[in-house]
């Protein structure tokens, strides 16, 4: 039977969490964001955390989407702590971190939901996948992160962030993950780190 996520959902499987404050000098990616969201190969849903920011500075184009949900907070929290917030409004089985400023591929989302329901067992709690940065000149370059692809049983990841100031093992916002859990992270700061610790995955 095939299960790709294109032939098999007919309802949203993946919510996409994004943190933000809103600040005037990304309100653009966060547009250009929510346009990628839109041609993605499988339905999704959306909630943004607002970190203390005023709802009124949303973009018309993400507030008239329907499946983007606001979950305004009276004071800034932090990355983490917001998107923890986040999760309490998470109705799908997966979700997907995302920063303002993050575009996805069109086939991302679809991407990694038919890896981790065709490929993999149950067991598996999280697949994560590359991210590239966009330079000043309009160049890109692949971010690196110190674990290999591949397999990574539970408690795997860490091991390749010995200390705080190397660089982290899995970039956040490239993760689809079961909607439990949460992230580790300082309330008024953003230092995070996707709970990946306790469960199996595949990057």
């Amino acid at each position: 039977m095939d299960r790709t996520p294109e032939k098999s959902l007919s309802a949203p499987q993946i919510t996409v969490v994004i943190a933000t404050q809103l600040r005037p000098e990304r309100l653009p990616y966060l547009q250009e964001m929510h346009a990628s969201l839109t041609r993605q190969s499988v339905p999704w849903e959306a909630v943004l955390v607002l970190d203390g920011a005023d709802p009124a500075l949303i973009p018309a184009p993400i507030t008239a989407d329907p499946r983007v949900r606001t979950l305004a907070l009276p004071r800034p929290v932090g990355a983490a702590c917001a998107r923890n917030l986040g999760l309490n409004e998470v109705r799908t089985e997966f979700v997907n971190w995302a920063d303002d400023d993050d575009v996805f591929p069109d086939w991302s989302l679809g991407l990694r939901l038919r890896l981790r329901l065709d490929t993999f067992t149950d067991e598996l709690g999280w697949v994560a996948g590359y991210s590239e940065d966009l330079l000043p000149d309009g160049s890109r370059r692949l971010w690196e992160c110190p674990a290999p692809p591949g397999y990574h049983a539970a408690g795997d990841v860490v091991t390749y962030w010995p200390r705080p100031q190397d660089t982290i093992p899995i970039g956040p916002t490239t993760i689809l993950v079961r909607a439990a859990g949460g992230m580790d992270g300082l309330v008024q700061g953003e230092d995070y780190m996707a709970a990946v610790a306790v469960a199996p995955g595949m990057k």
